[in-house]
């Protein structure tokens, strides 16, 4: 089910409804009552994939409960091992099975011997390396004893299955959602109407910014070859605004929907847009998946503290394997292995956590130091997210090719509606500005005097977003 649907439209007011008023009295059939509800999301999908994240969650259950009663360490490691065996199988088999043999195949032709092609068509269940990654750091952190294992199953499959963030994220650590369904969760106002206005601007994000971008995005990727270097800059810019507005209006909604019933969940974007490098730009994009592959991935290896030239190999391990995990697909891996190369020369120069703070602090506007530190870090981004959006790793370089041809300084060409919604995504980008201090854009409205303001803001966005929503578009990182 999308959020951004006529049948989301229906749904969430039965549930906050039922929630908040059937429910509320009795902890156990709230957590059973969200449980059933995110199943039904997640059926809406595709009902033949309930019984995979059943069996995940089954599966981590299971062992969760094993790792908290067992002392001795090989057992502990053995139940470990199924529970990342299980995961990983599942999301291999279903998302790079038909890549690694593809690659197997062309490998093999390469040496000059004929393989038959062979590929199984199998459909992606969406939210899978989602939930998956979910999953495993519960268990990671019991092995590690950092958790305690829950030995209620309906608050771990709801934890599992928790619908607003459950296909798209933020992907969330057992230590700080999971508590949140032992704990009696009282209706909160301020929290409620906090949460109205992240959703509203998470849908904002979604229907005005991302899917209109994407009628740019596809003119410009379809027929590179035919078009100016101009129309190509600006199709790869839009882009960088389509999959942030897509990805981070999906976080916005959800965790805006987690708080209307009473959970917080963890913050996944903080206006990467502005960063000054790209480490800094890492620190604020998809923030629990980056936080994820740091603390279970980068940190296990030695990360920084170690020789130098492991740091390095470390580094090139996180960008790729965070490349890979959005896709069986060779840009996706050049896409992290570029984002490492950026990342290198900050390390190497000792410079990758300078940025810590927040840019512009103090001021209303940036420095021309930042600004230029902004600029450059958004070109660079840029290109990389051309990878990100091509089929394949030749079109990326032929559309780069392209970009940066002759015509690049030229007029584009394009209608009159382009400029329009380029003047949409300046005011997108400076109310993103004004409200860098807030966990997202317009958070500090609440606190706008007169109350005329903030009111005319909301109903100037949703008068914006009726007018410039097209028809339902998926989330990109549902493929994910």
């Amino acid at each position: 089910m999308l959020f951004n649907s006529f049948e989301f439209l229906l749904f969430f007011p039965v549930v906050f409804l039922l929630y908040w008023f059937v429910f509320q009295k009795h902890l156990k059939a709230q957590n059973a009552f969200i449980l059933v509800t995110s199943y039904v999301f997640y059926g809406w999908w595709d009902w033949r994939f309930l019984g995979l994240i059943a069996f995940s969650s089954l599966v981590d259950y299971w062992t969760g409960l094993k790792l908290g009663q067992e002392e001795e360490t090989f057992k502990r490691k053995v139940y470990l091992g199924i529970s990342l065996g299980v995961n990983l199988g599942l999301l291999g088999f279903f998302k790079y099975f038909n890549f690694f043999i593809d690659s197997t195949i062309q490998a093999i032709n390469a040496l000059g011997f004929q393989a038959n092609e062979y590929s199984l068509q199998l459909i992606l269940p969406v939210g899978i390396s989602f939930y998956t990654f979910q999953t495993m750091s519960y268990t990671i952190d019991i092995y590690r004893k950092q958790i305690q294992p829950t030995k209620d199953p309906v608050a771990f499959f709801a934890y599992v299955s928790f619908f607003p963030q459950l296909v798209a994220g933020p992907i969330e650590r057992a230590s700080n959602l999971l508590p949140q369904f032992f704990k009696h969760r009282v209706f909160n106002y301020t929290k409620a109407m906090d949460g109205m206005r992240q959703i509203l601007w998470g849908f904002f994000m979604k229907m005005v910014i991302a899917d209109n971008c994407a009628v740019f995005v596809d003119q410009a990727f379809k027929n590179p070859e035919s078009q100016p270097g101009i129309n190509l800059l600006i199709g790869a810019v839009f882009f960088s605004f389509q999959i942030y507005g897509d990805f981070g209006g999906y976080s916005n909604i959800a965790i805006g929907t987690g708080k209307l019933l009473g959970f917080d969940l963890m913050r996944n974007f903080a206006y990467p847009n502005f960063s000054r490098d790209i480490a800094e730009f890492w620190r604020r994009w998809h923030i629990s998946l980056s936080t994820w592959f740091r603390d279970y991935v980068y940190i296990p290896l030695g990360g920084s503290r170690v020789s130098r030239g492991l740091a390095i190999r470390n580094i090139f391990i996180i960008f790729l394997v965070s490349g890979f995990w959005h896709g069986a697909n060779w840009t996706f891996i050049v896409w992290g292995g570029l984002n490492a190369i950026y990342f290198l020369p900050l390390y190497l120069s000792k410079k990758n956590r300078i940025n810590t703070d927040l840019v512009a602090e103090n001021t209303m506007l940036p420095s021309l130091k930042e600004f230029t530190q902004i600029l450059i870090t958004f070109l660079l981004t840029t290109l990389t997210w051309v990878f990100f959006r091509s089929p394949d790793v030749s079109f990326a370089i032929d559309y780069l090719f392209g970009l940066f041809s002759i015509d690049l300084f030229s007029m584009p060409q394009m209608n009159m509606r382009v400029y329009l919604f380029a003047g949409i995504v300046l005011f997108f980008v400076i109310m993103e500005w004004m409200g860098r201090k807030h966990d997202f854009a317009i958070q500090k409205m609440a606190f706008a005097k007169p109350a005329i303001y903030r009111y005319g803001l909301y109903y100037s966005l949703v008068m914006i977003v009726f007018l410039f929503a097209r028809r339902s578009q998926e989330f990109i990182y549902f493929q994910f």
